[in-house]
């Protein structure tokens, strides 16, 4: 008997977390926070709905919190099986985990809880952790998994699952390919089963080939009417595809310069980890790191590591840029700059991914005129911007021609981490263009694979 439990990343974006049950053998694909509003983020202090002391291992797809960050709570309730992931997606889990601490403990104040995690079991469970490559197959009971390369950040993986006879497709968040710096998502020839992303199941991203241009405009924007461009990015792989991009700019001399910050000690602490794994990059911009170019660093580029170097950006008179976590705007430092300049006619706020439903960043770009920041009322007059190419996700084609080699084969696929009308979109499509039987699952549903 193989049963499949969805306990998270059943519709909505985050929390992916998938338990396969073979015979009482367990495993989990993914551990991840709920993200994206007071509502779903109370989730993550509730118990987990299997005993952790019965997983023998998890897979892990990348490591981005709303697939990692309750892999510490995991370990907290009593898990000591093993981790497996990439080489990257580990080191850089390692800090994305001890950066959601923070976060996570703050939440746990105001909840009057006790915290989800601590740094302890943040360090214990990475004792717990193993690296593989892209290939390698690690079997683990019953089952033997191997992990592809899905595109998506640096590290991410598509994780096949065999056992009993069947292969089940995990695909994690798919990547936007062609990326910047990262080599395409890898496709999978034939599967039983498949769990398919659909965070942008019903669009198309626009322009992708533009997105360099774009980012150019707004920078030229903010120049000349002597503003600010704010830019709301993530830590991880955003923060970095934005630096590649700007230093081509640059480097063209086709933006007027102007200082640049990155004010994110998470990011500048990632993009440290980049350089570790350059033979993770594609061929294109392994030939250009050959060649010597740096390709994350540039002249007028200020890394702000400490608070005061962050404070000392207000004294610097505009027009400068300035890239700042969190990338939803639902915390970090980013909160400061949007107190300080989303009142400014002159000044420009640009949004370069996906924005959940009750953060911050999705309420500015929806067009609230005055929002709440810190308890404070702050008028929103400044103007916004939106580059969908920067998106690190497939959009529906590309994740129609994903799942295109496996549709003979496929007896089901399943369609998940998507806001409601997103999943359903995208399962219609399949079914029309592709023929495959789909169904979108709910939280806490379980099926028996045959």
């Amino acid at each position: 008997m193989l049963k499949l439990t969805f306990h998270g990343g059943a519709g909505s974006v985050t929390g992916a977390n998938y338990l396969l049950d073979c015979d009482g053998e367990k495993i989990l694909i993914d551990c991840g926070l709920q993200q994206g509003g007071h509502f779903a983020e109370k989730k993550n202090f509730e118990p987990f709905p299997y005993d952790p002391k019965e997983i023998k291992a998890v897979f892990v797809t990348h490591a981005h919190v709303d697939h990692v960050g309750r892999i510490p709570k995991l370990y907290r309730d009593g898990f000591r099986g093993m981790v497996y992931s990439t080489h990257p997606t580990k080191d850089f889990a390692e800090l994305l985990l001890i950066d959601s601490e923070h976060l996570l403990f703050q939440e746990a104040e105001r909840e009057k809880k006790p915290p989800i995690y601590t740094i302890e079991d943040v360090r214990a469970v990475m004792g717990l952790w193993h690296d593989v490559n892209y290939h390698e197959t690690v079997e683990i009971g019953k089952f033997k998994v191997t992990f592809f390369d899905a595109g998506h950040i640096l590290g991410s993986a598509i994780i096949l699952v065999e056992a009993e006879g069947k292969k089940i497709v995990f695909s994690g968040d798919l990547g936007n390919s062609p990326a910047p710096m990262i080599k395409p998502t890898e496709q999978i020839a034939s599967a039983d089963y498949c769990l398919v992303e659909s965070t942008y199941g019903n669009r198309t991203h626009e322009n992708v080939d533009k997105r360099q241009e774009f980012l150019e405009d707004a920078i030229e924007d903010a120049v000349k009417s002597k503003g600010v461009l704010m830019i709301p990015a993530f830590a991880m792989e955003r923060t970095q595809d934005l630096l590649f991009h700007i230093n081509q700019l640059v480097e063209g001399g086709r933006i007027p310069k102007a200082p640049i910050y990155i004010d994110s000690p998470l990011a500048i602490k990632l993009t440290a980890i980049y350089k570790k794994y350059y033979d993770y990059f594609n061929p294109e911009t392994q030939k250009l790191i050959r060649s010597g170019d740096d390709i994350m660093n540039f002249p007028g580029l200020h890394f702000t590591l400490t608070t005061e170097q962050s404070k000392a950006i207000n004294d610097v008179p505009p027009p400068k840029i300035i890239l700042a976590g969190s990338g939803m705007s639902n915390g970090g430092r980013i909160l400061h700059h949007e107190m300080r300049y989303l009142p400014d006619p002159k000044s420009i706020i640009l949004f370069i991914g996906y924005q959940a439903a009750g953060t911050l960043g999705r309420r500015i770009l929806n067009g609230e005129k005055v929002v709440k920041i810190f308890g404070e009322e702050i008028p929103v007059r400044c103007k916004t911007m939106t580059i969908s190419g920067y998106s690190a996700h497939a959009d529906q084609p590309r994740l129609i021609d994903w799942l295109r080699p496996m549709r003979h084969t496929l007896k089901k696929a399943f369609v998940i981490q998507g806001e409601e009308g997103s999943s359903e979109e995208l399962e219609q499509k399949m079914r029309d263009e592709l023929a495959i039987e789909t169904r979108v699952p709910k939280a806490g549903e379980t099926v028996e694979l045959m």
